[in-house]
């Protein structure tokens, strides 16, 4: 055969196994499995050391057609390279069948019982032609090499990557045990093919030789280790490729699965902010009803005792003074009374809605505030659910006293706009604004956190915009069902 076609042949072969070595290198960075990345290394090892030894021959060929000489080192370092990469392959055969040796077959156990016979034949007889002179040093490894590293270890790697394809089909991974099963094939086929050896003064040499096979068959045996080498690193390739896939489905997986929880403590953390917004109402209101019904009512006699005891004294008594100013006390508790039950639970809320409360909180809030409040609204008013009316009513009293607090302004518009599906309150002013994006310390920034967290608790949208001298605009938007 001519060199131009075995440089094509020995070329192709170690590009097969240095491919194989690269693709298992970079599935060992994908891979997180500890266990995975101590099984693949090896073989990895064996087919980039493979792919270098194949083209260093390529080498040792265009020196020979050029009549050079090497120096006798590099047939050394060649045939280190290739104990070191069988050797490698020896290590991944023996944890691959030791990896899935549940799924073997009973007769692989045959095969495996062979080996020890078949290996201390071919050591008596290479050691045998060596002591009777007929093999020189370096024949001599080269053949211990490939008969008792190569022939076995890509056996057992066979067996191997057998008992790893049944097991893949046992757990129904599909089309990964094909695969398997064509790579345990093709490494079975290159077991074989390492049995052709030069020929050479021994016995197992002088029956298979890698000239005999030639005159035979007319293709010289590297051809078939060529084939074999594609074979096996296509199908890893196809192997890792569904690898690749599984992973990626199972990232899918995880993520969807987490993305649903996430959803699922989201759907939780609303319906107890929903849960706590609707008992502090309701604690509120017990409270608004409790001083109404109770401590407005001892206010009320105790100033009404007051005037009787001032027309007991008479005009000219001592006391008078004394009775007047508790009077004026008693009447601004009872002023003081009204203000914290309508802070507490506005009437106006309860019985005419949201409409006529905001209306009410800017004429009557206002003034007390120090604020011009301009009130305006659009679309069609109607009742929407208690829960939401108060979330609305609440956002538009807090920002209120906010504005009255740090805005530095003296007017603020509340503008109510009704929807067919949503209800939206936007608070503005002309103030001095702030900084959003600034991290507020406790206890500053918790009246607009506490805004936020009611208007989510009601599965609405909370947002808030301000610019440095230009004022602050919040806006909450409530998605709605009119109630029927």
């Amino acid at each position: 055969m001519s060199f131009e076609i075995l440089f094509v042949v020995y070329f192709a072969y170690g590009l097969a196994f240095f491919s194989l070595g690269l693709m298992l290198v970079l599935e060992t960075t994908r891979n997180s499995s500890f266990e995975q990345k101590k099984l693949l290394m090896p073989l990895a090892i064996f087919g980039l050391l493979h792919g270098v030894h194949e083209w260093l021959q390529i080498f040792s060929l265009q020196n020979q057609q050029l009549n050079g000489t090497l120096p006798p080192w590099m047939d050394w370092f060649r045939l280190l390279l290739l104990f070191f990469s069988f050797i490698a392959l020896w290590l991944y055969g023996w944890q691959a069948f030791q990896v899935a040796r549940e799924h073997i077959n009973p007769s692989t156990f045959f095969g495996l019982a062979t080996l020890p016979p078949y290996m201390l034949f071919i050591l008596i007889d290479v050691l045998y032609a060596f002591y009777q002179g007929e093999i020189t040093p370096i024949r001599m490894t080269g053949g211990l090499v490939r008969y008792l590293l190569a022939v076995p270890g890509a056996a057992i790697t066979s067996l191997g990557l057998r008992a790893g394809a049944n097991r893949a089909k046992a757990n129904h991974r599909q089309p990964l045990d094909t695969h398997l099963n064509w790579t345990a094939i093709g490494f079975a086929l290159y077991s074989v093919t390492q049995l052709v050896v030069p020929k050479m003064g021994t016995l197992a040499a002088s029956l298979i030789n890698a000239e005999g096979f030639l005159q035979l068959t007319g293709i010289p045996i590297q051809v078939f280790r060529t084939i074999t080498a594609l074979v096996i690193a296509w199908n890893l390739f196809r192997a890792i490729q569904y690898l690749e896939q599984e992973r990626q489905a199972e990232l899918s997986s995880a993520q969807l699965a987490r993305l649903e929880s996430l959803e699922q403590q989201e759907t939780m953390r609303r319906d107890l902010l929903r849960h706590i917004v609707r008992a502090q109402e309701e604690e509120r209101a017990r409270i608004a009803r409790e001083l109404h019904d109770e401590m407005a009512q001892t206010i009320t006699a105790f100033t009404l005792d007051l005037g009787t005891l001032k027309q007991m004294n008479g005009p000219r008594s001592k006391s008078m003074p004394i009775l007047a100013r508790l009077q004026d006390l008693g009447k601004e508790m009872s002023q003081s009374m009204h203000q914290m039950v309508y802070d507490l639970r506005p009437a106006h809320l309860d019985d005419l809605g949201l409409l006529p409360a905001l209306k009410y909180l800017a004429d009557k809030d206002g003034p007390r505030l120090g604020l011009q409040i301009e009130f305006k609204t659009d679309g069609e008013s109607r009742r929407i659910e208690s829960l939401a009316e108060t979330v609305l009513f609440r956002v538009a009293q807090e920002s209120m006293t906010n504005i009255a607090r740090h805005a530095k302004s003296k007017r603020a518009v509340i503008f109510l706009s009704y929807h067919a599906q949503e209800v939206r309150l936007e608070i503005s002013d002309e103030g001095i604004g702030f900084d959003t994006e600034e991290k507020f310390i406790a206890p500053r920034g918790w009246g607009l956190a506490g805004m936020k967290e009611r208007a989510e608790s009601v599965g609405g949208k909370f947002e808030v915009s301000s610019e440095a001298e230009h004022g602050t605009r919040i806006c909450v938007t409530i998605p709605i069902e009119q109630e029927s």
